[in-house]
């Protein structure tokens, strides 16, 4: 975490914008910081405002000192170079380019025209480096079912993994069906739950609040796991908490993250090639191949801002291309 006084005001002012006006969450204001920071370290770098000569030790430079003279002299090269500069000494991929892009664009935009601070945006016509479109890994449909019935029915050699069965079979079975991010999954709290609509709020990215609507088998493991869940002793904070740790608390994004490690592990599954995103990945091809829904109630569904994002879970595969191709009403014409 960064401390404010390590922070020119004029970064300062940015993050309380963030936060405020864009209703931003506190891990992203985070991020903010961290990827401002650097771009600032660097440009101190570049601007030889510093005794450091190796990039390596960028990190370490001080920027409270900094003004916005200097920031007035940033051109949209300087950019481009610090974009290079993350690619060739962090080996950073393009996804986490266009991130950073992201953020320096909209810290510009605040500077030149929310707070009339500085007279030119150099990020005006920074472009997002160009994404790799590959395919997101994901279950087949037998493999979900293959880790649902390992969770449900545990192995005897789980040490000590399935002491909270009901618990880690409701999470998976979230994960499966809902297509949840794990930080919302984290922070579902019972009252969050309709049982009488079967259905869900979760704060999503962005501070965005959404629905989520529960099948029967969410319900039913959700029920599951309620009817064992710990009601002594829990800790003040965490009463309300849908999932709670062997400590009686909320259970944290380490512990879910093991304990889905631990059931592909189980179901024979590889669980360096599959995750807790991946999970997710695997609900929305699921429910794109087989429930027929629309590309746009996807996006609802995962919370996704921009539906090219959501545009990854329509691949098909060959055997789709081929009845497609077979169906065609021309098909049979000789």
């Amino acid at each position: 975490m960064i401390s404010p006084e390590d922070n020119p005001d004029f970064l300062n002012d940015f993050l309380d914008y963030s936060a405020t006006i864009l209703n931003k969450s506190s891990n992203s204001v985070k991020e903010y910081n961290y990827d401002i920071a650097h771009f600032l370290k660097y440009i101190k770098y570049k601007f030889k405002m510093t005794d450091i000569k190796d990039e390596l030790e960028i990190k370490t430079i001080k920027i409270n000192d900094l003004t916005l003279d200097t920031i007035k002299k940033i051109e949209l090269e300087d950019i481009h170079s610090f974009l290079g500069y993350l690619k060739n000494n962090y080996r950073s991929k393009p996804a986490t380019l266009a991130r950073k892009a992201s953020t320096i664009r909209i810290f510009f935009h605040y500077l030149c025209n929310k707070a009339k601070k500085i007279p030119n945006n150099p990020a005006l016509d920074l472009e997002n480096p160009k994404l790799d479109r590959r395919l997101p890994k994901y279950l087949t449909l037998e493999d979900s079912q293959k880790l649902l019935d390992v969770a449900e029915k545990p192995a005897p050699t789980s040490h000590g993994n399935h002491d909270n069965k009901e618990r880690n079979f409701a999470i998976i079975t979230l994960f499966l069906n809902c297509g949840m991010r794990l930080s919302e999954l984290v922070n579902i709290n019972i009252k969050d739950i309709d049982f009488y609509d079967n259905k869900l709020n979760v704060i999503g990215k962005g501070n965005k609040e959404r629905t989520i609507y529960l099948n029967n088998a969410c319900i039913s493991a959700i029920k599951r796991y309620l009817d064992v869940r710990p009601r002594d002793g829990v800790k003040g904070n965490s009463r309300d908490a849908l999932f709670l740790s062997e400590q009686k608390k909320r259970i944290s994004n380490r512990t879910v993250q093991y304990i889905v490690k631990e059931e592909l592990k189980n179901a024979g599954l590889d669980p360096n090639k599959y995750s807790v995103h991946k999970l997710r990945h695997t609900a929305a091809t699921l429910m794109y191949q087989y429930g027929q829904v629309d590309i746009r109630a996807l996006q609802v569904l995962l919370g996704h801002e921009s539906i090219s994002t959501t545009e990854i879970y329509t691949h098909v595969n060959n055997e789709q291309i081929r009845s497609a191709v077979e169906n065609n009403p021309l098909a049979n014409r000789r």
